[in-house]
């Protein structure tokens, strides 16, 4: 099995992303194009399951044993959907994943056949707290919404975070949050 740099998406759907639109500002300027010095906001690509993107993940919530064919055999799935846009950021001196973020697109039939997006899974490792990777990572994420012509973008977080995404622009809905889990 081959763990390569292919990307989950097309790279330069975050190159093309309209900055100027952005509702935050960066103290210093970072973009997706120039995230710091040694850094690399990237699509996910297959070689970061050794990169340690599970690390990070396991630093939001339990991630589980992943074997590289289960990862590989998720990640084919994702690219072949496409519907499916997580955004690692790479520090490059170590070669490893400092961060990350998803986008999953869902189809409705509402609203003409409409989109919406839905950002999960925003974590930064505790090493590069400080330096305004959550605020990249959400920025581009709820960009690329738009880009893709999303008609809204959710998220759900704890009540802790909410004055850190009312920046972006989002704001708390009147439903209720309700899950039914299977396993913990």
């Amino acid at each position: 099995m081959l763990l390569d740099d292919t990307p989950l998406f097309e790279p330069s759907l975050l190159t093309e992303l309209d900055w100027e639109s952005c509702k935050v500002g960066f103290s210093p300027p970072i973009s997706p194009s120039q995230p710091g010095e040694g850094l690399l906001l990237r699509p996910l690509c297959t070689a970061d399951f050794n990169r340690g993107y599970y690390k990070v993940l396991s630093q939001l919530t339990v991630a589980g044993d992943v074997t590289p064919e289960q990862f590989m055999k998720n990640f084919e799935h994702m690219k072949r959907t496409g519907d499916y846009y997580i955004i690692v950021v790479e520090d490059t001196q170590l070669g490893q994943i400092v961060a990350t973020a998803t986008l999953i697109l869902e189809h409705k039939f509402i609203h003409s056949c409409a989109k919406r997006g839905r950002v999960e899974e925003v974590v930064v490792s505790s090493t590069c707290r400080g330096k305004q990777l959550g605020k990249l990572l959400v920025s581009t994420l709820t960009l690329l919404s738009k880009k893709l012509q999303c008609y809204k973008i959710t998220l759900e977080c704890s009540p802790h975070n909410v004055e850190f995404y009312k920046k972006f622009g989002y704001t708390a809905s009147d439903e209720s949050y309700m899950q039914c889990r299977f396993f913990e």
